[in-house]
């Protein structure tokens, strides 16, 4: 098979509506094949000529159609260049998008087929881009195209860039939903990366502030599964969910409330709290793929984090033995386990029998107080601008307040964020 060699802008359309033609004619002869490939050309010609480059875009793609499988991968990446190219020649940043929709559905129509490849047409058509919104047009497509060709170990990298992209896209909150959900849903398939994906489900719940009970039942299926990945996870201490509205929704709803109450023993009660849970919806806990002894560890844990931070700076070995239900040959190998998991910052004084707490670990995190910086203006946390807006939504939204100081805590202790 002949590669395409364009000798000029616009000799490189022509050539690709002609190699891909006489492709697609090849089987029906040559009295048949050779006025169809005339025909396609001519109708190219014209096109350029008279500047209709989404026309043009739509012949072409349609001509491409069979080439992936009759022809190599560099002869494909190859032509897909010369098509995606087309989006820089229009001004009309209108018919940028409607190329762009052109040249996507065509590529996503078979993912299964070089998945591979189809993503570095995509990332190619990406980077020829200018228009943010066409950009994050791409980029969601792209992350169709990794889950339905199963392979997101491609675009799992670039997520690492997500805070840039939104500075770059400036998108609506509606648009920011769909991103943070779509790749929570790509993380959680990777077991070794869930607390990544934790963290954009949060951000994804943290966008409902403000709206109606009707927007907001939106949000309860993945409200409800953030609870449970988060009681799952055994090294997911931080958590913001409780001052999140999606997730107080749950409260008063017929079919969550329980699942909301066991989060509300996670975050501000103890270990007997959960125990006395436990007998009464065990049936409910299971259903939830959770694992009593597993809850139990986390329980303790966190038991152990609010022991540590009733401001006495001092810990009795029999208090810690008696709140985590342990022996008391066990009580140090918590609290190494508690030092291990960086919860806290401790020594312990084996002669009095008392732990003292230098440090402990703020269990509301500063995902919530990061997605409201995105609603902001996608500001830098350190920046002088940044803190004016969370005092004031602090004021609009108070439970802020209590991220703000979060935030203000974390500052202090990890120097930066």
């Amino acid at each position: 098979m002949a590669t395409v060699v364009p000798t000029s802008e616009e000799d490189a359309a022509l050539s690709v509506v002609r190699f891909a033609s006489e492709l697609a004619w090849a089987d029906a002869g040559p009295e048949v094949a050779e006025p169809q490939v005339s025909r396609l050309c001519t109708e190219a010609e014209e096109f350029i000529v008279m500047g209709k480059w989404l026309e043009l875009a739509s012949l072409m793609i349609t001509s491409a159609e069979l080439i992936f499988s009759k022809v190599s991968e560099k002869d494909i990446e190859s032509i897909f260049t010369i098509i995606c190219n087309l989006v820089t020649k229009t001004e009309n940043p209108d018919e940028v998008m409607e190329i762009v929709k052109v040249i996507t559905a065509k590529i996503l129509q078979q993912p299964n087929e070089k998945p591979a490849v189809r993503l570095k047409i995509m990332i190619s058509l990406y980077n020829l881009l200018e228009t943010p919104y066409c950009q994050f047009y791409v980029y969601m497509k792209l992350l169709n195209l990794a889950v339905d060709g199963k392979v997101t170990e491609h675009i799992i990298p670039s997520f690492k860039k997500i805070d840039n992209f939104l500075k770059d896209w400036k998108i609506g909150i509606p648009e920011q939903r769909e991103l943070f959900l779509a790749v929570s849903n790509i993380l959680k398939e990777n077991k070794s990366m869930s607390k990544d994906a934790f963290k954009f489900l949060t951000s994804y719940l943290a966008t409902f502030l403000g709206d109606d009970s009707h927007v907001l039942s939106e949000a309860k299926e993945e409200a409800a599964c953030a609870i449970v990945e988060f009681v799952r996870a055994p090294d997911i201490f931080q958590c913001d969910l409780l001052d999140l509205p999606a997730v107080a929704q749950l409260e008063k709803d017929a079919k969550y409330a329980l699942l909301y109450q066991l989060l509300k023993i996670f975050l501000t009660q103890r270990l007997d709290a959960y125990i006395d849970y436990h007998a009464a919806n065990s049936t409910l806990l299971k259903s939830y793929g959770l694992v009593h002894e597993e809850c139990i560890a986390k329980m303790r844990l966190l038991s152990l984090v609010d022991l540590s931070s009733d401001g006495s700076g001092q810990i009795p070995y029999e208090l810690i033995r008696d709140t985590l239900q342990i022996n008391d040959d066990e009580v140090e190998l918590w609290v190494v386990r508690g030092l291990t998991a960086k919860l806290i910052d401790c020594k312990m004084d084996q002669m009095n029998q008392v732990v003292v707490v230098r440090y402990v670990l703020p269990l509301l995190s500063l995902s919530a107080a990061y997605c409201l910086s995105l609603l902001c203006g996608h500001m830098d946390l350190h920046s002088c601008t940044y803190w004016p807006h969370l005092f004031l939504f602090s004021i609009i939204y108070p439970p802020m307040l209590k991220i703000h100081l979060a935030v203000i805590h974390d500052l202090i202790y990890n120097a930066n964020i």
